[in-house]
């Protein structure tokens, strides 16, 4: 009895095998939409959106096609744009469920491509800018996504080049969630700000999917940014990786105050400034756990709040001095990370060099020999060096006017 019911559950959907309605689903095709690439398919997603919104929400499904939107696609509250693919994918445009985006070229500030409300959700589709030209600069456009209100979700998509990828910090957003979204992002991957209420970004890969190298390249590498977190009041990082950027992770002040952050598993890979802080919460901060950086860390003396690597790993490129520079009156700590390939051009650059404020930095591996591990400035307040692995022997240059404790580091 006990299996008929449960396998009555799994068709049926009822927990005692009651019958229950599948979830109402909308299909573009049957609202005009061609998918052919070249018909203007705006108006039929429109009337299939309005459809769902006014049946009190439900799914709009994109079959494969390759779909021309001329204007802009405003989500309602409560309705999700639904592809065919099941997971984050990589150079599908004009396979799958691809929406061609051609509107507001030359003009970054205008009306984004996609407009999410409260509760609604772009899931398995793709998004390609087939008139985005690989140049130094790219052709500007306005934000390929945008959130309003709270629960909006983006979960397993596309965005091929977008010139700005996804905006959740214009606008209140909170409980947003990202998770399984890949992106080409030309000049901005992903910003948050406003967020009052815990906001969610997993499984994100901001990586040259599109064009892998060239002019637009150099631009992405000069100018972009990757992640730009402003006001969040508790943001959730997991699994969220970029390479090639001018700056991976950049935690910024706004009007709506400063970010707090807990990032497990992210990195940023290849590029000048892994990490930048020109702000934090002063009682919550940044907490940076089981992270691979290439290459500088870069605290501002903007910054007043925590800032914590636990279990991180640091290597360089070809440009790199100090892994970290540190400024501001935050405390920031290091504990059971590893540094290596600081200084590439024998300067004698520090690997840690702290100007002001308060350092930790216990249970580290300074991976290089006979190099310099750690400068401290007259303006420290604080510092703990304790318990490190300082291969060569200790290259400490202490300048500091506060309470520095060093002790029980190993040279081998």
């Amino acid at each position: 009895m006990q299996l008929a019911i449960l396998l009555a559950s799994l068709v049926f959907g009822g927990p005692g095998g009651e019958a229950v309605s599948p979830p109402v689903s909308y299909n573009v095709r049957d609202f005009g939409a061609v998918g052919d690439g070249q018909t203007d398919d705006t108006t039929a997603f429109e009337a299939a959106m309005k459809a769902a919104s006014e049946a009190g929400g439900g799914l709009v499904a994109i079959p494969t096609g390759n779909y021309r939107i001329a204007g802009h696609l405003d989500v309602p509250p409560h309705v999700t744009l639904e592809g065919v693919f099941r997971a984050p994918t990589a150079r599908t445009q004009n396979r799958g469920s691809t929406l061609l985006a051609v509107a507001d070229a030359g003009d970054p500030d205008g009306q984004p491509f996609i407009t999410l409300h409260a509760n609604s959700t772009l899931h398995g589709l793709t998004v390609f800018y087939p008139n985005q030209t690989p140049t130094d600069p790219p052709i500007a456009y306005p934000w390929a996504v945008r959130g309003i209100g709270d629960n909006c979700s983006i979960v397993n998509v596309l965005l091929v080049n977008p010139y700005q990828a996804v905006d959740f910090g214009t606008h209140p957003a909170g409980r947003h969630y990202i998770k399984g979204l890949y992106a080409q992002a030309l000049h901005r991957g992903i910003f948050v700000d406003q967020c009052y209420d815990i906001g969610r970004i997993e499984d994100v890969h901001l990586w040259p999917f599109w064009v892998d190298g060239g002019p637009v390249r150099d631009f992405t590498y000069r100018e972009g940014e990757a992640f730009t977190i402003g006001r969040t009041d508790w943001e959730y990082m997991f699994n969220c990786f970029c390479i090639l950027y001018k700056v991976g992770y950049h935690f910024i002040h706004t009007n709506a105050g400063d970010p707090n952050v807990v990032l497990t598993q992210c990195g940023s890979d290849v590029g000048p400034c892994a990490v930048l802080v020109d702000a934090c919460q002063g009682h919550a901060g940044l907490v940076f756990s089981n992270g691979q950086f290439m290459s500088g860390i870069e605290i501002k003396d903007t910054n007043r709040g925590p800032v914590k690597f636990m279990g991180c790993g640091f290597w360089a490129i070809e440009t790199t001095t100090a892994h970290a520079v540190i400024e501001g009156d935050g405390q920031v700590t290091f504990d059971g990370c590893h540094f290596n390939g600081w200084d590439r051009a024998g300067t004698g650059a520090p690997c840690i060099h702290a100007k002001s404020g308060g350092l930790t930095v216990t249970a580290c591996d300074f991976m290089d020999e006979g190099k310099n591990q750690i400068s401290l400035e007259p303006a420290v307040e604080s510092a703990i060096i304790v318990g490190n692995r300082l291969r060569g022997g200790a290259k400490i240059d202490n300048r500091s006017q506060g309470d520095v404790q060093i002790g029980l580091n190993t040279a081998r």
